[in-house]
């Protein structure tokens, strides 16, 4: 089994920074892709970024330029850095991952940390 904690959520002011995490674990022979959606309530899960296993980044329009998506492969972890934050970020963030356990690929969603931006 495998599990994915997220953390680092919380209440910042607009134009403040927070850095969510979220490592995997259990049996896991490696992670391929992981992101982060949000969701708020009413609208759907959408997606933030994500990175793959070798680096490579993907963002939606709305985290250009103030979000920051890295991970560290030995560690499972994937971190979003987001900076410049304002009221409509406010939302569930979910952590994603495709994980490879016993060569079989299943995708697994963190519970969710909660983001809000308000003065």
């Amino acid at each position: 089994q495998v599990q994915l904690v997220e953390s680092g959520g919380g209440l910042v002011q607009p134009g403040g920074s927070l850095r969510l995490s979220c490592a995997a674990s259990g049996t896991i022979f490696s992670a391929n892709a992981m992101g982060w959606y949000r969701q708020d309530p009413g609208n759907k899960r959408v997606s933030v970024a994500s990175i793959t296993s070798e680096g490579s980044t993907n963002y939606a329009d709305s985290a250009k330029g103030r979000f920051t998506i890295s991970r560290e492969n030995v560690k499972n972890t994937v971190f979003l850095q987001m900076n410049s934050l304002k009221p409509e970020d406010t939302a569930v963030y979910y952590c994603n991952a495709v994980i490879n356990t016993y060569g079989r690929l299943t995708n697994y969603w963190g519970q969710g940390t909660q983001v809000t931006v308000s003065s």
